[in-house]
């Protein structure tokens, strides 16, 4: 999973400067750097394949089944979040501006069933490794904390004001606040809702990253 490099953000700067500044980032990968997304066509350009128009796939134990293209997604009601990234080095990033919709939205459309308690996350693209056979990225939370509104969750297409970055996570990427980094999977190409947790990618790869990741709380500016 790319995640975000290291930077202490300066007191003062403007929003615009920011905004500019963080899509320079220094990011690192887990994935192979095989595919491009393109925003305004809504297709993943593969570099060894044929284009594809990017789909969410959404399925598990729901009773509606559905499939989303990128401009579907863009047509449901979108809402603004300002909160702080946490990685799991220590390091943090200030006021990111986020627009996307809650994940209400998804249960809305697909019902999930009763026996539904948690979400699978997958990412699309191959990892460059394959920890306990896992060879994309995936994540898992509680069916019930992505419900919350106090956890401010939210599935994420732009960034400050601009459709999300690639080395950000375009099309679709989870923002989890209050999570560590790697919870806030990106990429995202299938919602599998299931009955039980499934460790992701990096707890599989190094079991000191847990399953739950809290960030700690003299970490947190909002408590």
């Amino acid at each position: 999973m790319k995640i975000l490099g290291e930077l202490t953000l300066m007191a003062g700067m403007t929003s615009s400067i920011y905004a500019s500044f963080i899509k320079t980032l220094f990011v690192r990968t887990v994935e192979n750097d095989s595919f491009r997304f393109n925003p305004g066509t809504g297709v993943i350009e593969w570099k060894d394949n044929p284009k594809e128009e990017y789909r969410l796939v959404i399925e598990g134990l729901v009773k509606k089944p559905k499939t989303l293209a990128y401009h579907a997604l863009k047509s449901i009601a979108q809402l603004e979040q300002v909160s702080d990234f946490h990685c799991v080095e220590g390091w943090s990033v200030a006021d990111i501006k986020w627009e996307g919709f809650r994940f209400s939205e998804i249960v809305r459309l697909v019902k999930p069933e009763a026996q539904a308690a948690h979400v699978v996350f997958h990412s699309f693209g191959k990892t460059g490794s394959a920890p306990g056979g896992q060879d994309h990225y995936v994540e898992s939370l509680p069916l019930s904390e992505l419900l919350d509104p106090k956890r401010e969750i939210m599935l994420v297409l732009n960034m400050n004001n601009n459709p999300l970055p690639e080395d950000h996570g375009a099309p679709l990427r989870l923002i989890s606040p209050y999570d560590l980094g790697y919870k806030s999977i990106k990429y995202i190409t299938r919602i599998e809702f299931a009955k039980e947790a499934r460790p992701g990618w990096w707890t599989l790869a190094n079991p000191i990253y847990p399953a739950v990741a809290r960030v700690p709380k003299d970490r947190l500016r909002k408590r």
